[in-house]
């Protein structure tokens, strides 16, 4: 009994100290210095979300298979835990730290001012310090031109909107799209309602169901895991909805019109990409339609109920936004 116990307690402790070192960020293996490291904090909801969090993922994949890099991750509960992973990832020595989410804004500043010499990034937030790049994407161009397509194939003559929190990033894509509706036709009516939450499909579900019921035949989301709700009010009521961030057309064929593509994974690609060149830039990075850093998919699953002249006159909304014929204000403006 007394070996059964300590063989018991040797596993537990194990387990702790693995844990611990995950958490952390840190590695136990022996470090290989020709070999550059990435830590990444991911945001609230992390990996499976068919969205923000993936699409990074995508992009350090793909760092991987092209340089032969390396990452690590963690996938914070809580916005508290944030600045507490960065830090470990820089004082374990990791060649870059990335931060996904304008929730880690706070903790970057800090972190950043602490440890002048590392290398930092953040996603969808601007943090003014020599050592941070800062990327950030012009979502609101990129919902312009879903807001134009919702507008072109309504019947009903209303659309819906349906955000995660109500913060800058997300009135981004609300503005944008509202814009795009208006573009169109100004005399269709935009609803739209805010979850307080990127992670509660059953709340996503409620507002799209309310939406529907209020005459909305296309209902577009930047509400991260909440958007899933929508989705499945899509397909059990038979109405539209418009997916974001990553591609999600395929999450429920035939009822999502298109995506808007957010390519957060060429903006981290990119990034990784200057680091391995010994080229990294600090500064603020936007990405937008005509940097293909917004824009839409390929229609997949729609293209056969998209009438052509309606695809036809979106490649000519997008020129125009290109060219700046179309000029897109952005909510921070």
């Amino acid at each position: 009994m007394r070996k059964l116990i300590a063989l018991v307690s040797a596993l537990v402790l194990v387990a702790v100290v693995a844990f611990s070192v995950f958490a952390a960020g840190a590695a136990e293996e022996p470090v290989d210095e020709d070999v550059l490291r990435v830590g990444v904090v991911f945001s609230i909801g992390g990996l499976g979300d068919e969205s923000f969090n993936d699409a990074a993922y995508a992009g350090l994949q793909r760092a991987v298979d092209t340089f032969g890099v390396t990452f690590d991750y963690v996938e914070p509960d809580d916005v508290a835990e944030m600045e507490d992973h960065q830090r470990s990832f820089v004082e374990a020595g990791y060649d870059l730290v990335i931060a996904i989410g304008f929730l880690q804004e706070s903790g970057l500043e800090a972190v950043a001012a602490d440890y002048p010499d590392a290398k930092l990034a953040i996603v969808d937030s601007v943090v003014d310090a020599p050592n941070v790049a800062s990327l950030i994407f012009k979502e609101h161009e990129g919902s312009f031109l879903v807001g134009a397509l919702a507008a072109m194939m309504t019947e009903t003559g209303t659309v819906g909107f349906v955000g995660g929190m109500e913060v800058p990033v997300i009135h981004n894509f609300q503005i944008g799209y509202e814009q795009g509706v208006d573009y169109v036709d100004s005399d269709l009516e935009v609803l739209i309602n805010y979850a307080g939450d990127f992670g509660d499909p059953g709340r996503g579900k409620e507002l799209a169901i309310s939406q529907e019921g209020r005459g909305a035949d296309i209902i577009y989301h930047a509400a991260g895991g909440t958007g899933m709700g929508v989705f499945e009010a899509a397909e059990e009521l038979g109405f539209y909805a418009i997916g974001v961030d990553s591609n999600q057309d395929h999450i429920a064929p035939g009822y999502i019109l298109t995506s808007m593509l957010k390519r957060v994974d060429v903006a981290v690609y990119d990034t990784v990409a200057d680091l391995v060149d010994g080229e990294f830039r600090p500064g603020v990075h936007e990405f937008g339609v005509a940097d293909e850093g917004v824009g839409t998919t390929d229609f997949e699953y729609t293209r056969d109920v998209i009438p052509q002249e309606v695809l036809d006159r979106l490649d000519e909304i997008k020129a125009q936004i290109i060219d700046g014929t179309i000029n897109v204000v952005s909510a921070h403006d």
